[in-house]
């Protein structure tokens, strides 16, 4: 990496040879294509039927879930599809067919091509020209992601042995949105480098930055940055970055340290910052020799190495999924504060504290460095103002107990090559029927997610990749692990009580909802965003009927109201139960809200119409 000091090797260590020439991935070849082409096509018709961008009508003289969709050259897509739970659409891959147009007497062909699909139907999708191109791209970047990992896939039996940071390389994304790996702004070498699945180990080189751009927060035993390196870096280490600094005549008393993504050294730092690098207010360092592998999240790194030290939170200038992921300079000024905030709800809390046990993976400590100019311009887009610093989360290591293992709640998606469910495969080693085993995730994951809503109008954002379940030895889910505090945190537009001793950073940092809404974080990033697809995997692979399994967790809702009968009135103020419920849409953002188009501020929810509620009754 260009300007970046060379670190010693350590013994024993690895780095994997770069590509010297050209050359074509294993893992693209034309029946791996095929198979993630069909399942990618399956999953546009089902996610943008459930967002009601498509429309599917019933197919005449056909089963009853048999399902055709006219496209704008006259020619139709029929396939087979149940409807789920919240109004949506589980399609099946192998079903799909394509009728040509009248007056042809061809019949219809089998068909998986989501390109096609998208150039056939982009009127009906009601597509731009810019849009268009974007997601094409974007779909691209995903089903090359999806190529690898079905090339590179293990059973289910194999995974369920792996432990978390190993699991994280095998999973598959955001199970609702459709480019879920789109990656804008990386090339075929970055993603075999840097991204999840890849399951390469890296080593992060650190930046210097002059407290005159740079800024320190830490929580209660970090305020001196100097307690966060000298738990983070070796001694060695830390001399070595003195050192490089006296010798180019400055004064380490004036430095932040922070590591930094290469790609985002090469890409961004390197020609944006040039003039603080020119002056020695950025100053390179070496890498420390730590390997760390990323997250989901794909900049969010887990130590390998020391895996009791912090996993760090990096910017990255990379479009994916939903916004630019970099990371906010107000949010990470303000990401201590929040967690000191979170963390002193739960451990005044003897029901999170002792019964719930919940694992809150805290950001406590964060360097901001402001970029000069983009930070003072609130016109530009946000990527802008997003561009470097660092955030320190605490690790899962020594917060399980003897026998305990964690892994994310996405994980509980995946189904093997083989057809295997990975939740079919924990239930088994359980030894439990199903239906308990549900009971032990629900009251695993349920109970302080909503005490922290109805007691403290709090949420979180429980989706897959936040939300880490914590098994026994047994492969039983006994507790949550949460984590994404800054990002994902939101907080009562109603004043309550609760938040009479909020810190004004923290109740400046958080975003206020109303309570309607804010019950909207649960459904949609806990019970639409994973349960939905969940409640049909146990339905199809694990007997659990539908209903049933949403009769599960009605249960458990209704027996957190009766543990805590004193908050009725919040039952009732943050209401879970209702018939009907705001349809967030995902793919809609994309597609017609925001596009691809640049904005001074990251993109909010979409809402589109109400979806029945599968919790309102019995």
């Amino acid at each position: 990496m260009p300007n970046f000091p060379a670190a010693p090797e350590p013994a024993g260590h690895a780095v994997p040879p770069s590509p010297q020439h050209p050359c074509t991935p294993p893992e693209i070849n034309q029946p791996t294509w095929d198979f993630a082409a069909r399942r990618l096509l399956a999953k546009m018709l089902g996610e943008f039927a459930y967002e009601d961008i498509v429309r599917p009508v019933p197919a005449p003289s056909a089963a009853g879930d048999a399902w055709t969709l006219a496209l704008d050259d006259g020619s139709s897509l029929g396939f087979r599809a149940r409807r789920r739970a919240y109004g949506s659409w589980q399609v099946t891959p192998d079903t799909i067919t394509l009728t040509p147009s009248a007056p042809s007497t061809e019949p219809p062909t089998t068909f998986g091509d989501p390109y096609a699909f998208l150039v056939r139907a982009r009127t009906l999708l009601r597509l731009d020209g810019p849009t268009l191109g974007h997601l094409i791209h974007e779909l691209s970047s995903t089903l090359a992601a999806d190529a690898r990992l079905d090339h590179h896939a293990l059973t289910a039996d194999v995974l369920a042995d792996l432990d978390y940071a190993a699991l994280e390389g095998h999973q598959t994304g955001h199970p609702w949105l459709v480019a879920n790996k789109g990656r804008v702004g990386w090339s075929a070498a970055d993603a075999a480098a840097w991204a999840p699945e890849a399951r390469t180990r890296q080593r992060l080189p650190w930046l210097a930055a002059h407290t005159s751009l740079a800024e320190y927060r830490g929580t209660a035993g970090l305020e001196d940055p100097a307690r966060l390196y000298a738990a983070e870096l070796d001694p060695a280490t830390r001399a070595a970055f003195d050192r490089i600094l006296r010798e180019r005549g400055l004064d380490p008393l004036r430095y932040l340290y922070l590591p930094v993504h290469p790609w985002q050294w090469d890409e961004i730092v390197l020609p944006l910052f040039a003039p603080a690098l020119a002056s020695g207010a950025l100053v390179p360092l070496p890498a420390d020799p730590d390997d760390r592998i990323p997250q989901q999240s794909i900049r969010t790194f887990l130590n390998l190495t020391r895996p009791d030290r912090h996993s760090v939170k990096l910017p990255l200038s990379v479009f994916n999924t939903t916004v630019w992921r970099g990371l906010p300079s107000d949010l990470s000024v303000a990401a201590p504060a929040v967690t000191a905030w979170i963390h002193s709800l739960r451990d005044g809390d003897p029901f999170l504290r002792d019964e719930c046990r919940v694992v809150l993976l805290g950001e406590v400590a964060s360097v901001t460095v402001r970029h000069p100019v983009y930070d003072g311009l609130p016109e530009v887009p946000y990527q802008y103002r997003e561009l470097l610093g660092a955030i320190w989360r605490e690790p899962l290591a020594g917060r399980l107990d003897p026998g305990e293992r964690a892994r994310t709640l996405a994980s509980l998606l995946h189904v093997d090559p083989r057809g295997r469910s990975f939740t079919a495969e924990l239930v088994a080693r359980s030894g439990l029927t199903p239906e308990a085993w549900l009971r032990h995730l629900f009251a695993a994951l349920l109970p302080p997610l909503l005490h922290f809503l109805y007691r403290y109008g709090t949420v979180f954002s429980p989706h897959g990749e936040n939300t880490v379940v914590i098994f026994d030895e047994r492969d039983v889910p006994v507790r949550l692990a949460v984590k994404d505090f800054v990002d994902d945190v939101n907080i009562s537009s109603t004043p309550l009580p609760e938040h009479a001793s909020m810190p004004d950073e923290v109740r400046a940092a958080l975003l206020a909802e109303p309570p309607g809404f804010l019950t909207q974080f649960i459904h949609s990033g806990l019970f639409i965003g994973v349960f939905r697809y969940l409640s049909a995997l146990c339905d199809d692979r694990l007997g659990v009927p539908e209903d049933e399994f949403w009769s599960l967790v009605r249960a458990e809702v209704l027996r957190h109201q009766a543990r805590f009968p004193e908050d009725k009135e919040r039952h009732r103020l943050f209401d879970l139960l209702t018939e009907r419920i705001d349809r967030l849409c995902l793919n809609r953002n994309r597609l017609h809200a925001d596009g691809y188009r640049d904005r001074p501020d990251r993109p909010g929810a979409v809402v589109h119409g109400t979806v029945p509620n599968p919790l309102h009754g019995p």
